[in-house]
């Protein structure tokens, strides 16, 4: 049988309203079409191209697959749109449900203008290929934003060293991040009041980047915490030899009356392995006093023992965050332990993927709990031979931890601190917050409020480690501690970067619920302010960036754009222009 030629305007008659494709006459072999998409798939597939810009674009890709092919398009429509940025297979799942139950009685000018507008022939997706791949910068997620040269002079001790041996700013960012995180494990009985509770520094970073991006480099920042970790394990060593020694002693007596028998000496340690058992980690919290931290250089280390059956201790860890008490029993003496307001941090690093083993959906508690940063890979080549100084980078790191023990055993020693920040700052603090909270619930929905609210609390937290550690510099270790301009000004902006840097990973994981659509209906005020912020002539680069601006999705605003232009308020000038109708 000869294989009937592909023709666009008979494709697009299958895509019109079911009213308008009774009178057509045209008679084409889907099997053949189905070839020819699948050969233009093949092509945008090799060369990773996203075509579906724009929701509108993207609704009437679905429509079309679903028009032609029922069920059967349903695979074609995961392919076209997984290249998307914010490509999430149940949302696309459901998108085609919705398609294939649609009548197609949308508003059209004319069903030619539907039929048009609908068009996804091979010619069509091959066309539009074409220009997707010749503009890669409008489908690429922008560059994420750094802190660095905004604070590097604002540092206190020993930062400001650190951020000296950075390699970009992005480098820097992550190497003062990293030293914030294990600094905030070190500052014994500094604290503040949150919400009316007494909160301490630790918290939770999680650094994430492709292969060979550079995230190995946050190991150096381990060494700032180890001369303390290696205190603990020497005297840790010290009283297992004295029981040892004692116990030995004990069996040897040849009558025990009224000997006591010795007591097992605790497991002292800083750094606690995420690789052990719930009752491992929950017996070591409780004989450090519940003070730890966790620095694991592989995200799935974490994820994988959760998932089995004798680490899972998420709740744990999830209750440590904010220092809720924990408890658990022991096998032997049938004991019953409390672990009283837990102080752990932790650091991981690992892949765009470790974090999705890790963290299953943004509802999971720990995404709230962590802060990320994304670090972008850069195709440049660092030469290893750079770094000529007699002193590697690691004993340099391990001579600033020595610093980081004389502060953490003055402050072991000491009496209790307590942080506040001026009420100038806690003003601006309540309105950067609020908000921040509004714009990203604005654009994303309910599921990301309680990330952006401990994300606050990350930040007065990395307000009272910048203020503990300029107690170095006036010597005054009896004085409670209010947060000085500079160091409220480095935690805000480093929360501002952390915000965007949390939006991208939010955009990452599955089941993320879907942006509130753009109906004015929705959110009146915020559509407002959207509309009053346009200029009066304006283009999709222009409208984006204000939508950005105002706290919505520029990938949902081009249906309201649209309906704007179809009630009267705009009109469109140009191919992509617009102007406000007065």
């Amino acid at each position: 049988m000869e294989k009937i030629p592909f023709d666009p305007h008979a494709w697009a008659n299958k895509v019109t309203p079911a009213t308008e494709r009774k009178t057509s006459s045209s008679v084409v072999n889907t099997g053949d079409r189905a070839d020819d998409v699948e050969i233009v798939l093949q092509r945008i597939e090799a060369g990773h191209i996203d075509i579906t810009t724009g929701y509108d674009n993207w609704l009437d890709i679905g429509f079309a697959f679903a028009d032609e092919f029922g069920e059967n398009g349903r695979d074609y429509f995961y392919r076209v749109s997984r290249f998307h940025p914010e490509y999430n297979e149940r949302i696309t799942d459901e998108q085609y449900d919705k398609c294939l139950r649609d009548t197609r009685e949308r508003v059209c000018a004319t069903s030619a203008e539907c039929a048009k507008s609908a068009d996804t022939s091979p010619a069509h997706i091959a066309e539009t290929a074409d220009s997707a791949q010749k503009q890669p910068d409008d489908v690429e997620e922008p560059p994420l934003p750094v802190f660095s040269p905004a604070v590097r002079d604002l540092l206190p001790a020993p930062l400001d060293t650190i951020a000296a041996q950075s390699t970009s700013d992005e480098d820097c960012d992550m190497l003062i991040l990293g030293a914030l995180c294990v600094l905030s494990s070190c500052l014994p009985h500094i604290s503040g009041v949150y919400h009316g509770r007494r909160v301490y520094p630790n918290f939770f970073l999680f650094v994430t980047a492709g292969a060979s991006a550079g995230k190995g480099r946050l190991t150096l920042c381990r060494h700032l915490a180890e001369p303390i970790d290696d205190a603990l394990h020497q005297k840790c060593d010290d009283e297992e030899k004295e029981y040892k020694k004692k116990m030995q002693e004990f069996k040897s007596a040849k009558n025990k009356s009224g000997l006591e028998i010795p007591e097992e000496p605790p497991m002292l340690m800083h750094y606690i392995p995420a690789n052990s058992s719930a009752t491992v980690v929950y017996q070591i919290l409780n004989d450090n006093g519940g003070k730890g931290m966790m620095f694991e250089s592989e995200g799935d280390t974490l994820a994988n023992i959760f998932a089995s059956d004798y680490g899972k201790y998420s709740d744990g860890f999830r209750k440590a965050f904010h220092h809720e008490n924990i408890s658990f029993a022991r096998r032997k003496d049938r004991e019953r332990v409390f672990i009283k307001e837990p102080k752990l941090s932790a650091l991981l690093t690992g892949t765009p993927n470790q974090i999705l083993n890790l963290i299953t959906d943004a509802e999971n508690g720990l995404f709230s709990r962590f802060a990320f940063y994304c670090l972008q890979t850069e195709l440049v080549w660092l030469s290893p031979f750079a770094y000529k100084e007699e002193v590697t980078q690691d004993d340099f790191f391990l001579e600033l931890g020595a610093g980081v023990k004389d502060l953490y055993d003055i402050l072991k020693a000491g009496k209790d601190l307590r942080f506040s920040l001026t009420e100038e700052q806690e003003q601006d603090f309540d309105s950067r917050f609020s908000d921040s909270q509004m714009a990203l619930y604005n654009q994303y929905g309910d599921a990301i409020v309680a990330s952006i609210r401990r994300l606050g609390l990350i930040t007065y937290r990395i307000a009272m480690i910048l203020s503990a550690l300029r107690l170095t510099e006036d010597g005054d270790f009896e004085s409670d501690i209010v947060c000085l301009e500079q160091d409220y000004q480095t935690a805000a902006a480093i929360c501002e970067v952390l915000v965007a840097h949390m939006a991208r990973v939010y955009k990452m994981l599955p089941e993320t619920p879907v942006a509130i659509k753009s109906k004015r209906s929705d959110k009146p005020k915020v559509y407002q302010r959207f509309y009053d912020a346009l200029p009066g002539t304006f283009d999709r680069k222009t409208y984006s960036d204000v939508a950005v601006a105002v706290g919505l999705n520029p990938r949902s605003i081009d249906r309201t754009i649209g309906q704007w232009c179809d009630e009267g308020r705009l009109e469109r000038t140009a191919h992509g222009q617009y102007a406000k109708v007065k």
